[in-house]
């Protein structure tokens, strides 16, 4: 997804945020704050987006929002648990109505034959207490994982969540 494209899938979430007269959260970790600086080049963004945590350290992700130790002990931080849990942190610490949350392995080391290089663990929950977490696997080198996962969870968060309505967990 071009620079381009990635700011008209921005324009669209803040769209449908401020029509829902709503706000997000994300809670990023091989994304680097990637989700958020796209959400943020948005004029007016300051309506729906209020603040994101970069949590890259398992430090970071227990401190500032609330991922058990025994969840990174027990899973690792790229696993459906910890991205659940940093899905629940983030919106808690916002005071947000929608939570995305990206951790994962962007490379070109640290992937495994369990958790190869481009695995990519989203979650996201809502207010309402609905909550969805998904993986991908993507390809290419370090930034082409990270475009394309700042893109999956924007088009997630769009389409899922935002645009129809997801009822269900």
């Amino acid at each position: 997804m071009t620079d381009d494209q990635l700011n008209q899938l921005s324009a669209a979430v803040g769209h449908l945020l401020q029509r829902d007269n709503a706000t997000v959260t994300a809670a990023e970790s091989c994304t680097g704050g990637w989700i958020c600086k796209v959400l943020t080049d948005i004029a007016g963004s300051s309506a729906w987006f209020h603040r994101g945590f970069v949590t890259y350290s398992n430090d970071a992700k227990q401190q500032l929002i609330g991922v058990s130790g025994e969840s990174l002990a027990q899973w690792g931080a790229v696993s459906e648990q910890v991205v659940h849990e940093m899905a629940q942190g983030a919106l808690r610490a916002a005071d947000a109505q929608f939570a995305v949350a990206v951790s994962g392995i962007a490379g070109p080391d640290g992937g495994s034959a369990e958790k190869p290089t481009g695995t990519v663990w989203f979650g996201f929950a809502t207010a309402d207490g609905r909550a969805l977490t998904r993986r991908q696997l993507f390809a290419g080198d370090r930034e082409a994982v990270r475009r394309q996962a700042t893109a999956y969870a924007l088009q997630t968060l769009h389409d899922e969540f935002l645009e129809n309505k997801l009822d269900t967990v």
